[in-house]
This record gives C-alpha cells, structure tokens and sequence, in this order.
C-alpha cells in the first residue's frame, strides 16, 4: 500500500557531503511528520532529524550544524543533507514517515535504509 524508497547514500570521504532522499507513494491521504534515523553496526536504531508537515524540525546534537532535513510535500518526499562528515556518521539511514492512507489510520512506515560509509 505504501512505499518508502531511499536513496543517495553511498561512500564518501570525511569532510564530504551527501544528500539523502525517501519518497513515499501509495495510496497516500496525508503525510505527517516525517524523518531519518541511523543504525550502525552493533547499535540500536536512532533519531537523526524530523520534520512536520508544516516544516518545523528537530535535530539531534550530533546532526546540528552539520545536517539539514527538508521536505517537498507535493513530491511527497523527504531529503537529508550531510555535510562535513565523519567516519563516525558511517551507518544505515532509514526514512520514517507518519502517512495516512485512505484506507488505514496514521502509521509508522520505514524505508529499507541506504548505506553511509564515511572514510578517514
């Protein structure tokens, strides 16, 4: 019923930047807040940034200053941009979004995740 496909991870070296997408499709009636989390090996999963619908955001104190969330709510998509990476950003990165179908309430959906690796 509904998708969230990442994309745009990959291997880059530390101090370099990366931008992030998710798009949701279905059989969307709304899209709520919507966000991106990380999970390295051995950890569990973990907040980076969200955003509302509205476009107010949080971020954790490791992405503050480093990474920007936006979205664009008629492409029903999310972006995360990286920049000044570090080797410690190295992780899988999963989009979240709170959606609305027009056949069930308000969910929790999760892409497949995209790998980051940020080299020394």
């Amino acid at each position: 019923q509904v998708q969230l496909v990442e994309s745009g991870g990959g291997l880059v070296q530390a101090g370099g930047s990366l931008r992030l997408s998710c798009a949701a499709s279905g059989i969307i009636r709304s899209i709520n807040a919507m966000g991106w989390y990380l999970q390295a090996p051995g950890n569990q999963r973990e907040l980076v940034a969200r955003i509302t619908s509205g476009g107010s955001t949080i971020y954790t104190d490791t992405a503050k200053g480093r990474f920007t969330i936006s979205r664009d709510n008629a492409k029903n998509t999310v972006y995360l941009q990286m920049n000044s990476l570090k080797p410690e950003d190295t992780a899988v990165y999963y989009c979240n979004a709170d959606i609305t179908t027009w056949t069930t309430r308000t969910r929790d959906y999760w892409g497949q995740g995209t790998q980051v690796t940020v080299s020394a």
